[in-house]
This record gives structure tokens, C-alpha cells and sequence, in this order.
């Protein structure tokens, strides 16, 4: 596509340049350059590539009805201006796909659980543009949109946040005078009540299921549906409430975006790229917020992602981050999956005069200082600097699971740390098997332990500011097969057990100092007979650093983007073996990415504290920080700006706390 650096707009926008001109050019782009791949009456948009896993019907639907997300907000925010005649276009592939007589029909509600996904979209675009489309349509062809929309109806949605899209097609179907099931829709909201939780967050469903889905959906569609059912007083009553959560969880949410505005490279779908935009126009539309510093998040990420590549040079979102990246895909991701980043383009349903384009953009918290962040509700340790821009999270609270449960891994939800500078490994042996920002036991064949299951210990901050967290877990190996769908979070298997890790960890800056203890476990034989393993060798993976090359310098070095970033471990008590490893094709940022750690050379002993200070910053640091004890349950840390913090670490497990 064309620059749209000449759009620019410095005074309106200081820090990213970018207005409404740059998203509306973004928009236009993303669907002329769609239409090459339509079918003749445009039902089906198929984008190049292989197949998606459910095929090149599903394919097709989610082309058009991800798209047709974009050519709805473009239409609403300009009042029903349409030079590209978008609503004319849309509305002969509305008319084709919900035909079941026509050969580019789509695949129903009732014959494909995905269909349930994309018919959410196409009426929640129908309700946007009701005046320029819903109502110009002919009456056959509403009848037959009715129609391909009821199997919603009655229909099982999981329990997640697919649970909204019968929401908002069924009070879709109300509003057209459809048939629709009003007991469908409240059950719907009191099951998504309970994905509340602290601070405004909300939950994926009833695990630690923390992502970027608590923005783009679970945020999204809750002040969607009371602008749909507004003067029901079910609505009516429920819109403060999710005002109020959206506006807390904003709060949370901007300080998770970087400098460079890149959003958290955590959690599943990654491959929707700039839908992470979408909580701040959400916020926008709801009047939450300060509307210059939302259009400076949502702005900052789409930017990122335009100046890297996507979309590609053909106009394509192809699957990956910046470019394309396959490895980077879930089992259910297509071609045409990567079009949910339309999301992110929520803001254009705004008019030109709505204060979030008029209002001067306002810096990021990591742009005003550097920052110590509690995310309760996901238990994230979160940390900016300003001198870098970077953002981190240290995790005591995702896996995607329960507390007890021994799954594998997942490197989106289980790792020790996410940044917007990094990525975790996704591909090759270390997706599998922890490496990067772990803590794990190596069994005989030097296979790392999971933590999946662990339990919170200890969420807080610290007088000075430093942030506290701890948890603890039993090291568990899982010998689980390749088979099945792979949904991006941890899998069971045949489950071995170890002794139990505690991990106390104080963040400040770019620094996190890790105490470790390993406790004796208890478990019966495990897979094929084998014995619980009692010890062996303790190894922490640190940041897992993009490389343009495997050379490794002694701080752990590499160019990133326009940044330089150094990751670095630096082993204390207990350690004594070190090194960084390069890994090959591991992660969608760079060709290589270089990952410290340190281990013991023999297996670690029960009942003491091991000590790892891990960085991640702009530049190498000058000193780490310093660890002594006071006794047996009190640490104390030396930063390096000279701050002391006293830590008191948990009993262990057995013993009185």
C-alpha cells in the first residue's frame, strides 16, 4: 500500500502522526485488496494459502464475514457515505451466501460450530448499517439472512466467548421482528457474569484464561449488545456495570501497550495483530476513557503493525505478526482468520467530529515515567521504562487452567514472562518443552518440568513500589500425543510427578529477581511404571531475546526493530552453570532468538533457596541486583537504583506458614 506517512499529522497526533485520514486509508486498502479473491456474487472471500483446518467453505465465510466487519464500521462513521459502494458489494455476497440454492452459499450454523463465529459479525454489521443496508434489502433476501441466522437459537455455544455471538445474533433477530429465544439471551448474560472479575477483567470462561480476548471480545460485545437492545431495561440496567468494568479495565490496558506500540505478545489468536486495538475505540464509542491517550494506544498498535509489513504488498493479513508466519497459527486459524484484526477498526464507526478523533493525543504510560502495574485479576507483575519503552509481565496467574491441573505448558499462557519486545518461543522443540522464561526440574533426559496448575501464592507491591508475586506448583512431565486440535493452551497426557517449586519473584525496572526452592514430592508410579522423580537439575530460561543472528555477546545483545534490547540471567546462589542458546525459527519476531539461562550442574537440593536475577531491558545493565537473607524466611533485595526490599518467603508445603 501506499505510505500513509504523508497523512501525518504532528500536532494533532505527537506521538504516533496518525488520524482518522490513516485509519480510514487502512481500512479502504484492507477491502479493495480483498475483492480480487471474492467469488462472482461475492459470498465467499478466499484469500490465498493453504486451507484452514476446517476447510474451504468455512475459509470463504470467514473471508467475507471478517471483511465485511471493516466495510461496516467505514460506512457508520461516515453516516452512510459510500464512494466505494461497499454496502452494494456486501449486499450481493448477503444475498448469494444466505441463498441455500445458490453454489457460494455458506456453511450453516448447524452444519459448522465456526459458522456460529462469523454469523455474529454479519449481524452485528446489519445492526451498524441498518439504515444503508438491512433496510434496502429485498424482502427475500431478509428472509433468507433470517433464516441462515436461526439455528442460533437453542443451539450449545461454549461456555467462553462464543457464548456473546448467540447473544448478538439472536437480539439481532429481535430487533428485524426474527425469531428469537429471550431465555437464550438471558441465560447468555448470567453465564458471562461470571467471567468477571477484579479491576474490570474478565476471564475466558471459568479458567485462568487471560488474553487479548478480554479486550476484543469480552469488552467489545457486552456495550455492543446494550447499544442493540437499548430501552430494554435488561440492557438498560446492565450498561453502568459494563461501563464502569470497561473504564477500570482500561486503566490496566493502556499500560500494556509499548512505546513502539506494540501490544503484549501473550495468548492465543495473535494472528488478529491490531484487533488489540479494539478495547480503546470500545471505550471511545462508550465514553470511558480520556479520548487522547485511547486514540494513542489504538493508534500506536495499528501503526506498529503497517510499519512492519502487515499488510503484506499485495494488501493481504497473511498469518503471522508482522509478516507472514504460519507456525504462529492455532488449529482453527484460515486464511481468512487473520481478518478479525477488522476489529481493531472499530473507531471508524465513530464520526469525524466524535472527540476521539479531535482530542490530542496523549502519551502511554511507559512514555510519562517508568511504572509498576498490579493486574490482579490475571496476576501480572507488569513493569514499564521509559528509557526503552518496553512493557513486561511477570505471571502468577495464567495458564489457561486450573489450579491442581497438570497440563503441558502452553508458551502463550504458562510462561514466567510476556513483553511487548518479545516473543516466546512457538515453534521447534522449546514450544514443547519450557525453555524461555521458565523454572523448571530436568528429568534424566533432560526434559524441563511444566508448571501448568500452579497456585497464586502472593500478589502485591511493596512500600517502595517493587511488585511481589509468588506461586507454587509440582513438577509434572506430560507425555502427551501430537494428535487432536491445538486451540493454543496446554494438552494432557500421561502425567509423571516431581517435587513442588516455589517461586517467589520482586520485579523493579528491568529487573526480576527469582527465589526458588524445590520441596519434596509424593506421587505414585507414573507412566509405563515410571518413578516420581524426587530431584534433579534446576535450570531458569530468561528472556527470550529477537536476534538477526545466533552470535551471542557476553550481555546477551541483539538489534530488535529500531531498539537495541538485552536480555540477560545472572545466576546466584545455588547456580552454577550458564550460557545462552541460540534457537533457529522460534518465534515471529526475528530469524533467531537468543535466550540466557542458568542451572545447577548436579540435581538441586530440597529445602533451599536458589537465587536468578533476570533482565530485560534497552541497554546492558551496569550491576544486578543483590540478594542476602536475614534468617531462613526473609530476603533481602539491593536494587540497583539502591532501593531495599524485604521479602518473606512462604512456608514450605507441610509446613506452618
Amino acid at each position: 500500500m501506499r505510505s500513509l506517512r504523508e497523512f501525518d499529522d504532528l500536532r494533532l497526533s505527537p506521538h504516533t502522526g496518525w488520524t482518522r485520514q490513516h485509519w480510514a486509508a487502512l481500512a479502504d486498502h484492507l477491502l479493495l485488496s480483498a475483492r480480487p479473491h471474492a467469488s462472482p456474487s461475492h459470498a465467499r472471500i478466499t484469500f490465498p494459502g493453504p486451507p484452514g483446518g476446517y476447510g474451504t467453505d468455512v475459509d470463504g465465510l470467514e473471508g467475507f464475514a471478517r471483511t465485511f466487519l471493516a466495510a461496516g464500521f467505514r460506512v457508520a462513521g461516515e453516516g452512510g457515505r459510500d464512494p466505494l459502494g461497499l454496502m452494494d458489494w456486501y449486499a450481493r455476497g448477503l444475498a448469494a451466501g444466505t441463498d441455500p440454492r445458490s453454489p457460494e452459499r455458506w456453511v450453516r450454523l448447524d452444519e459448522h460450530g465456526q459458522a456460529k463465529v462469523e454469523a455474529a459479525s454479519i449481524a452485528l454489521v446489519l445492526h451498524l448499517t441498518r439504515p444503508w443496508l438491512w433496510d434496502r434489502l429485498p424482502p427475500l433476501v431478509q428472509e433468507q439472512v433470517v433464516d441462515y441466522l436461526t439455528p442460533a437459537i437453542g443451539s450449545d455455544y461454549p461456555p467462553i466467548n462464543w457464548v456473546w455471538f448467540q447473544i448478538v445474533v439472536e437480539q439481532f433477530l429481535a430487533s428485524v421482528g426474527g425469531p428469537y429465544a429471550r431465555g437464550d439471551i438471558e441465560r447468555g448474560l448470567a453465564l458471562t457474569d461470571g467471567f468477571a472479575r477484579q479491576d474490570g477483567w474478565y476471564a475466558d470462561g471459568a479458567e485462568r484464561a487471560y488474553d487479548h480476548y478480554a479486550g476484543w471480545a469480552l469488552q467489545f460485545y457486552p456495550l455492543l449488545w446494550a447499544e442493540m437492545a437499548a430501552g430494554d431495561p435488561a440492557a438498560d440496567s446492565r450498561l453502568p456495570g459494563y461501563r464502569d468494568r470497561l473504564e477500570r479495565y482500561l486503566h490496566d490496558a493502556v499500560h500494556l501497550v509499548g512505546a513502539d506500540g506494540s501490544p503484549l505478545v501473550q495468548g492465543r489468536s495473535l494472528i488478529y495483530r491490531f484487533a488489540a486495538a479494539t478495547p480503546f475505540w470500545v471505550g471511545a464509542r462508550a465514553g470511558a476513557g480520556s479520548p487522547g491517550l485511547l486514540r494513542r494506544a489504538a493508534s500506536g498498535i495499528a501503526r506498529h503493525f503497517v510499519d512492519r509489513g502487515a499488510p503484506d504488498e499485495d494488501g493481504i493479513l497473511t498469518l503471522g505478526w508482522h509478516g507472514a508466519w504460519p507456525a504462529m497459527a492455532q488449529s482453527y486459524s484460515g486464511p481468512g482468520s487473520p481478518y478479525w484484526a477488522a476489529k481493531g477498526l472499530y473507531g471508524l464507526s465513530l464520526p469525524a467530529e466524535h472527540p476521539v478523533w479531535t482530542a490530542v493525543e496523549e502519551p502511554l504510560p511507559v512514555e510519562r515515567d517508568d511504572f509498576h502495574l498490579l493486574a490482579r485479576a490475571p496476576g501480572w507483575l507488569v513493569s514499564g521504562t521509559r528509557a526503552d519503552g518496553i512493557v513486561r509481565v511477570v505471571n502468577h496467574g495464567t495458564d489457561h487452567s486450573r489450579p491442581g491441573s497438570h497440563l503441558t505448558d502452553s508458551p502463550l499462557y504458562a510462561r514466567l514472562g510476556y513483553s511487548t519486545a518479545t516473543s516466546p518461543l512457538l515453534a521447534g522443540p522449546h514450544a514443547a518443552d519450557p525453555f524461555d522464561q521458565s523454572v523448571a526440574v530436568l528429568d534424566e533426559d533432560g526434559r524441563p518440568s511444566h508448571r501448568t496448575g500452579f497456585e497464586t501464592l502472593l500478589l502485591d507491591r511493596l512500600p517502595s513500589g517493587t511488585l511481589a508475586g509468588a506461586s507454587r506448583w509440582q513438577a509434572h512431565w506430560v507425555a502427551s500425543g501430537a494428535g487432536g486440535p491445538d486451540h493454543g493452551y496446554g494438552r494432557s497426557g500421561a502425567v509423571r510427578l516431581g517435587p513442588w517449586i516455589d517461586l517467589v519473584s520482586a520485579v523493579r525496572g528491568a529487573w526480576e529477581v527469582r527465589l526458588i526452592r524445590l520441596s519434596p514430592g509424593s506421587a505414585p508410579e507414573g507412566p509405563d511404571g515410571a518413578a516420581p522423580l524426587d530431584a534433579g537439575r534446576l535450570r531458569v530460561g530468561g528472556w527470550p531475546l529477537p536476534s538477526a543472528t545466533a552470535t551471542v555477546a557476553a550481555t546477551v545483545a541483539a538489534t530488535y526493530s529500531t531498539a537495541v534490547a538485552c536480555s540477560r540471567v545472572v545466576a546466584g546462589a545455588g547456580f552454577d552453570r550458564s550460557g545462552t542458546t541460540p534457537v533457529a525459527d522460534g518465534s515471529p519476531l526475528a530469524p533467531w532468538t537468543l535466550v540466557p539461562w542458568c542451572a545447577t550442574g548436579g540435581p538441586a537440593r530440597t529445602g533451599t533457596w536458589y537465587t536468578a536475577s533476570v533482565h530485560l531491558g534497552g541497554q546492558a545493565p551496569a550491576e544486578p541486583p543483590a540478594v542476602s537473607w536475614d534468617g531462613p524466611a526473609l530476603a533481602r533485595v539491593t536494587w540497583p537504583d539502591g532501593t531495599l526490599d524485604t521479602l518473606a518467603v512462604p512456608a514450605a508445603p507441610g509446613e506452618p506458614g
